[in-house]
């Protein structure tokens, strides 16, 4: 959500607390799809956090990767850190889809599991750009 501090609005899109806790599971890349790195969180899911090397120096760069999600996405109604738990826990049933007013695709995944696993993993690497639509959406 967009916040002032003194003069100059703050975009804080992503939560750095809930990065350090996904990054318990940061061998799987799950701190880094959730700030938006799409590409590195697959390398990690892969090679478990580049053999757990890549997964510890994460700990010193979350707070950088936490700025640069701020600046890339914009705040809004629809809050980026929901949308990742709903995916997290009930992806296969659609809730992120339902939370973001995608109601046709959410009764999809509902009845299909998430389109049998596939569009969980496709809404893994697009969340943070289909809630960054939801927020700069006109009207």
């Amino acid at each position: 959500m967009a916040t002032t501090k003194g003069t100059l609005p703050v975009n804080d899109t992503h939560s750095i607390v809930v990065g350090y806790i996904v990054w318990l599971f940061g061998f799987t890349g799950a701190h880094r799809f959730y700030f938006g790195k799409k590409i590195s969180g697959t390398i990690w899911f892969f090679t478990l956090g580049l053999l757990g090397i890549g997964w510890l120096i994460d700990l010193l760069l979350i707070p950088g990767m936490d700025r640069a999600a701020d600046r890339r996405y914009q705040a809004g109604p629809a809050d980026y850190t929901v949308a990742w738990i709903l995916l997290t826990f009930f992806g296969l049933l659609g809730a992120h889809r339902f939370y973001l007013g995608k109601i046709g695709t959410g009764i999809l995944y509902l009845l299909t599991g998430g389109l049998l696993g596939m569009g969980w993993l496709y809404d893994l690497w697009t969340l943070n750009e289909q809630v960054h639509l939801y927020n700069t959406r006109p009207g």
